[in-house]
């Protein structure tokens, strides 16, 4: 069996870091991005890793069409930015269930 990194990589625009925030985001397959989209799945990512800059959309966006990530990011730009916005907007629309923080007390009072 592949490693994620592995089956990651022969994909255009995502290398080892790429495929590490997918993994850490629960996307572990090119079937589970098809599944969820450039958009949504790079949403996921920004929830686990905040520092994601939006050159993960632009590859993931490229990783769905076979396009590179700088040509997603000429040609398709504004209307992903459209979409992420969107996207954001219903998400936080809806009630979310509250996440214990590490280091908060919860975390502390599990680790007992």
């Amino acid at each position: 069996m592949k490693t994620a990194s592995r089956d990651w990589a022969a994909w255009p625009n995502l290398g080892p870091k790429s495929a590490a925030a997918l993994k850490a985001a629960g996307i572990d397959s090119i079937a589970t991005l098809r599944a969820l989209g450039s958009v949504p799945a790079y949403a996921r990512v920004r929830g686990v890793w905040p520092a994601a800059s939006l050159n993960l959309l632009w590859a993931l966006e490229g990783a769905l069409t076979g396009l590179r990530w700088q040509e997603v990011a000429r040609e398709h730009r504004t209307s992903l930015l459209l979409a992420l916005e969107q996207h954001m907007a219903h998400q936080n629309a809806r009630p979310r269930k509250p996440v214990p923080r590490a280091g908060g007390r919860r975390a502390r009072m599990a680790m007992r």
